[in-house]
């Protein structure tokens, strides 16, 4: 069987006071593509950026490939690619001093830069500055950057968001081969059709908490037609439920 290639045991993230995320535990098998889901506010970035390194939790622990974040942050970001939902790219620079950039940073050869430029379908673009690109080729350009690396964990935030519908596809399809070739992929989205055809693995989150996960194939067997929708949706009743139990204990 796969192992537990990520492990969050009890993630907590308080900002300003504010508790965003509220001990969620979760862990990915490798080589999965394991889908985060849920509606605006839901604390999906912050649960990707925690995972990521980018944002210290204010309490819990974060395993990737056996590596610690507290005991080697070093090495526990060389196993990460990270895609943002959204990016400012500086004016004027193209798309291949972008990559190249970014591979210096990473001690990346640059073949590996002409290798994902053509693997995104951006070989023919590689001269031309991004912000002349449209929304679907920038969305390429962050995924190249994501993948550069090769990284063992690929992380993205709403990959999908804003794309056209032929855009959509294409995506879906890149993350699929990234898939193949053994890496491990963790994205957010408040699509559900979308995490239907790409994950195999679903985390539904809803106020900073988790309110439901489960293998796709197994909604699909339980529910039928829309599975994650109808699955979503037990969920939420589930937790309007228990919340109205506590009230009723409480008063």
């Amino acid at each position: 069987m796969p192992e537990n290639f990520v492990v969050a045991s009890n993630l907590i993230k308080k900002i300003k006071g504010q508790t965003i995320v509220q001990e969620i535990s979760f862990q990915l098998e490798e080589g999965s593509i394991v889908g985060l889901c849920g509606g605006n506010g839901a604390g999906k970035s912050t649960v990707l950026r925690m995972i990521a390194g980018i944002l210290q939790p204010t309490s819990g622990e974060i395993v990737v490939n056996r590596i610690q974040w507290k005991n080697d942050r070093k090495k526990f970001a060389e196993q990460m690619g990270y895609m943002p939902d959204d990016f400012q790219f500086p004016q004027g620079m193209t798309a291949q001093e972008i990559l190249s950039f970014w591979a210096a940073l990473r001690k990346v050869p640059e073949q590996r830069v002409h290798e994902v430029l053509s693997f995104v379908g951006l070989a023919d673009k590689k001269n031309k500055p991004v912000s002349s690109f449209s929304k679907g080729m920038r969305q390429r350009v962050l995924f190249a950057q994501s993948i550069l690396a090769k990284p063992a964990l690929l992380i993205m935030d709403e990959p999908t968001n804003g794309l056209d519908p032929y855009w959509m596809k294409e995506f879906v399809n890149l993350i699929r081969m990234v898939k193949s070739e053994g890496q491990t992929v963790l994205f957010s989205t408040h699509q559900l059709d979308i995490a239907e055809e790409l994950a195999d693995y679903v985390i539904f989150l809803h106020e900073g908490q988790n309110c439901g996960e489960g293998a796709v194939e197994e909604y699909r067997q339980l529910f039928g037609d829309y599975p994650l929708h109808k699955a979503f949706q037990h969920s939420m009743e589930l937790v309007t439920r228990n919340k109205e139990e506590d009230d009723d204990y409480e008063t």
